[in-house]
């Protein structure tokens, strides 16, 4: 993280500490709820600008025989690291994701991230996470996220989204031209 980092601030409409976090949108492999094929991962707010997220390790996950997919952790980590910069109130993409795999993780397991943005700088905003299963560190990960203006971003997306109606309302809601 560099030097002139500034600590990140918790917007004040926020999820409380001990509340879940909304998934930001319905259709997310990460975190939707209407993903027939998702991790469905969860998340609860923590103190700061962090969070506790879990999924089990589906069969549908696996990768080498009996683990999960190494492409399938790194989603979750990207996930569980995401959902905290909801306590921000901000919309940011990934930029770099950065992974340390330690232990096997075998089907079945249910992970736990323990996941925190660290510091901000301008449009950059530096995460970290860490994987358990039960109390044993499996993996961690640390990311750059960039904050956007979704209209701009999402522009050519938004028609795209298997759940196009729900962003259109927003769009409208938010006195934006819709794509």
């Amino acid at each position: 993280m560099p030097a002139d980092a500034v600590p990140p601030t918790r917007h004040e409409r926020a999820a409380a500490p001990g509340e879940q976090i909304r998934p930001h949108n319905p259709t997310c492999f990460g975190c939707g709820p209407e993903s027939p094929t998702g991790l469905h991962m969860t998340a609860v707010a923590g103190d700061r600008i962090d969070c506790s997220a879990t999924f089990t390790v589906e069969p549908k996950f696996e990768g080498g025989p009996g683990v999960i997919h190494g492409g399938i952790l790194s989603t979750a980590f990207d996930e569980a690291m995401g959902l905290c910069l909801k306590l921000m109130r901000v919309i940011a993409v990934t930029a770099h994701l950065e992974i340390d795999f330690a232990k096997p993780i075998l089907l079945g397991t249910e992970l736990r991230f323990e996941s925190e943005v660290l510091g901000q700088v301008g449009r950059k905003l530096y995460s970290q996470s860490i994987a358990y299963s039960g109390d044993v560190e499996v993996a961690r990960a640390h990311a750059l996220f960039i904050t956007v203006q979704p209209e701009r971003h999402f522009k050519d997306s938004y028609a795209l989204s298997q759940r196009a109606d729900h962003y259109e309302q927003r769009v409208e809601m938010d006195d934006i031209q819709a794509p």
